[in-house]
């Protein structure tokens, strides 16, 4: 099945090791990711803060981009970049002074977009068996933390999981076999791109967290979204210097452990590129 795919400006930066794991794991699932041609930036919290029309412009021109190359189905793995593009396909169908907007700023007549977009974790648990585990990963004790973008607000994200208890990467680790540890911080919000404006609000709701994710009795934090990663992993010594705290918890993309778990070698799946190296966790449980 062939799969459009929208990498964003993270997936080739900060977040290389979600599109290197991605990339593994796509074939041996029966997928074709094909990257959208000429992709832009989606514009995501940016340009919604500051230009209605650019905010929808932005993602709907790379919609347009996935429906030329004729796949079904469009993922965008930034859960920012899912939201944005998702909520432009709503208005290209919804509401015609936007799509005749746009179809006079780029000069051209467009149809009503049918392709489904969907966030990185829907695509997966549909294909995700358990006859494609080739070495499972028992004595994995994790939380799994969705963040505050994939399933809220509920009236518009709501119809994938439930948004105050997911539970669709619990599903996930339950066929990779780990286990998935229940905790109250699911759908705590990480501080997001307030880490660039107010670094002491993401520190305090990161230190929460990974509080809450140690009394838990978890080994490791499993995650999605791209920016709670980076907040959860690249700031836990900042958070540790600030506090007075030991963290040490890898935070690793479902898809790094879901690879691991199909048998594709750990160096294959961008674990060396986390700030909080999980390879020895990961050895001690002798699953590299």
């Amino acid at each position: 099945m062939k799969v459009a795919y929208y990498p964003g400006c993270s997936l080739s930066g900060s977040a290389k090791e979600l599109d290197i794991s991605i990339k593994a794991i796509s074939g041996p699932l029966g997928m074709e990711l094909v990257e959208v041609p000429d992709w832009n930036c989606c514009g995501a919290s940016s340009a919604h803060s500051t230009d209605h029309f650019l905010s929808f412009a932005l993602p709907a021109r790379n919609i347009i981009k996935a429906e030329e190359i004729g796949c079904e189905e469009l993922t965008a793995p930034c859960p920012a970049c899912y939201v944005r593009t998702f909520l432009a396909q709503k208005q290209f169908n919804e509401e015609p002074h936007m799509k005749q907007h746009l179809e006079n700023a780029l000069g051209q007549k467009f149809a009503p977009s049918g392709i489904k977009v969907k966030n990185v974790i829907e695509v997966f648990i549909d294909k995700l068996t358990p006859a494609h585990m080739k070495k499972g990963l028992q004595g994995l004790k994790v939380v799994n933390y969705y963040g505050c973008a994939l399933v809220k607000p509920p009236k518009t994200f709501g119809f994938f999981d439930d948004p105050e208890n997911p539970k669709s990467l619990d599903k996930i680790m339950a066929t990779c076999g780990a286990e998935s540890i229940e905790w109250p911080y699911k759908t705590e919000c990480c501080g997001a791109s307030l880490c660039f404006t107010n670094q002491d609000a993401t520190f305090k709701v990161c230190r929460d967290i990974l509080q809450m994710a140690q009394d838990s009795g978890a080994q490791a934090i499993v995650v999605a979204c791209t920016l709670c990663q980076g907040n959860l992993d690249m700031r836990q010594s900042q958070v540790n210097k600030k506090y007075k705290t030991g963290f040490h918890i890898p935070v690793i993309y479902f898809t790094q452990l879901m690879g691991l778990a199909m048998g594709i070698p750990a160096d294959k799946l961008g674990f060396d590129k986390l700030f909080v190296d999980p390879r020895p966790l990961l050895r001690s449980l002798n699953l590299i």
